[in-house]
């Protein structure tokens, strides 16, 4: 695809999300078999939910926009993915994967803040307000998910990892 404006740079971005949720989605059964916090549990569990809904929304928005949404993929998320998988090797103590586990999903999370706020940023310029509601909604739970993961590692899991 030629990238010749800012609305193609917009599509071009909008794909790219939309395989790094299907990248996601793929992979968090793996990292959920390892983890051991039953609140870190939940959490990525409600956040597996909310990632198929998002996944959802940016069919909306193609389907707004009267395009496909194939096409792209996602090389960042596919390394930070890798990285995860990688970490999820290791021979660890089952808090330290758990503090491990939070440290790789908000490596997802703040590439997923910062590929969302662009996205924003591109639909509100070019006027698409349907669908800028539509991602300003799934920017709103990755940060969410974010703050989320923070709280947990802050008030149990990073204390309990530190205590082995």
């Amino acid at each position: 695809m030629k990238l010749t404006s800012l609305n193609d740079l917009f599509i071009h971005q909008m794909k790219d999300l939309y395989n790094a949720e299907q990248q996601i989605m793929k992979a968090m059964p793996e990292v959920m078999q390892k983890v051991s916090n039953r609140e870190l549990a939940s959490a990525l569990e409600q956040h597996m939910m909310e990632t198929r809904g998002q996944i959802d929304r940016l069919e909306q928005c193609f389907q707004i926009l009267g395009i496909s949404g194939t096409g792209e993929k996602c090389m960042a998320m596919e390394g930070i993915i890798r990285e995860a998988r990688d970490f999820l090797t290791h021979d660890a103590d089952p808090d330290v994967m758990d503090a491990g586990i939070i440290a790789c999903a908000q490596r997802i999370e703040h590439y997923e803040i910062a590929g969302y706020g662009t996205a924003c940023t591109y639909a509100k310029f070019l006027g698409h307000n349907q669908v800028l509601d539509l991602l300003k909604s799934i920017l709103s739970e990755e940060k969410m998910t974010d703050e989320k993961l923070t709280v947990i590692a802050e008030t149990t899991v990073n204390r309990k990892a530190e205590n082995h």
